[in-house]
């Protein structure tokens, strides 16, 4: 493969322990029939909980989660388009205020496996390897669905808990225009929740959408090298316990790097660190991570 095409080919975004995730080039154009391969490491300490809308104060978390991922790349009417699935293996460990009540625990499952449909509907045809090679990236329009199946570790008698007891929707619309060396990403998003029935020993939880933007700033290098400096901004999410609404409404941005690191045409690494610099609830932690991908299929 070129140089060229190499460093086109979209590097999966690592599974993160939790929903706040920065992932730079994810409406990159890919050829079809590409299978991704991934697996990685995480750890975030602070404020938090594995849950970003549950109201956790003096919170002193520390989580390592490890994952796995798969991708393929292919077309639908034409348009280039993705599959993933991601499952996060995580142990919590940890104390804070869930909710104005103090809470002690270390526990360790999978999380909540992750689906999720992308299809580009503008700048991002359908290519086969061998097309692929002369694809110039302009500007592209995308759009996605990720969805969160309840089947993480959940015990109803916690509080904190690393799976969720429900189903999430996420319709996302993102954008992506390229300059020379310079890819300019920007997207939002809506996730939509079921009500969680069995909350702390069988109460109902409800939840309000959560919204989210982020946008990355992508520069790459020869030989396949890319870094992106990324932003994010998440609002909404009040939670109402069997009727009774909650004071927890999100308001938080957080700032993160990533580097894409090719190590052959069939391997790549990825490093990335995130960090929240505007905190209301639900998102004051810190977290780095790296990931393995190996890539095969589509004539590679």
């Amino acid at each position: 493969m070129s140089r060229r095409t190499l460093f086109l080919i979209v590097l999966l975004a690592g599974a993160r322990a939790g929903a706040q995730a920065l992932e730079p080039r994810f409406y990159s154009n890919a050829p079809k029939g590409l299978n991704f391969a991934l697996a990685g490491a995480t750890y975030s300490t602070g404020g938090f909980s594995a849950d970003p809308s549950l109201n956790l104060t003096e919170g002193d978390l520390k989580v390592n989660s490890v994952f796995a991922a798969y991708a393929r790349a292919g077309g639908l009417f034409g348009k280039s388009a993705k599959f993933d699935v991601a499952t996060p293996y995580v142990h919590v460990d940890g104390s804070g205020r869930v909710d104005g009540e103090f809470k002690e625990r270390s526990v360790d499952g999978f999380a909540d496996p992750q689906f999720r449909g992308s299809i580009n509907l503008i700048g991002a045809p359908a290519l086969s390897l061998g097309e692929f090679k002369d694809y110039e990236q302009g500007f592209i329009l995308g759009t996605s669905l990720k969805v969160t199946a309840p089947m993480g570790q959940y015990d109803s008698s916690k509080l904190i808990n690393i799976g969720q007891n429900r189903w999430s929707f996420t319709p996302e619309v993102g954008i992506s225009q390229t300059w020379g060396p310079l890819i300019l990403e920007l997207a939002g998003a809506a996730t939509l929740f079921t009500d969680n029935t069995d909350f702390n020993g069988g109460l109902r939880r409800e939840q309000e959408p959560i919204y989210s933007a982020q946008g990355h700033l992508v520069y790459t290098l020869p030989r396949g090298v890319w870094f992106a400096f990324d932003a994010t901004r998440y609002v909404g999410g009040r939670a109402t316990v069997n009727g009774v609404e909650k004071d927890d409404r999100l308001r938080s941005t957080r700032l993160g790097l990533t580097m894409a690191l090719p190590v052959s045409p069939r391997n790549s690494v990825k490093l990335y660190a995130s960090a929240g610099v505007s905190t209301r609830t639900g998102s004051d932690f810190n977290t780095y991570g790296a990931a393995w991908q190996y890539r095969w299929g589509g004539g590679l």
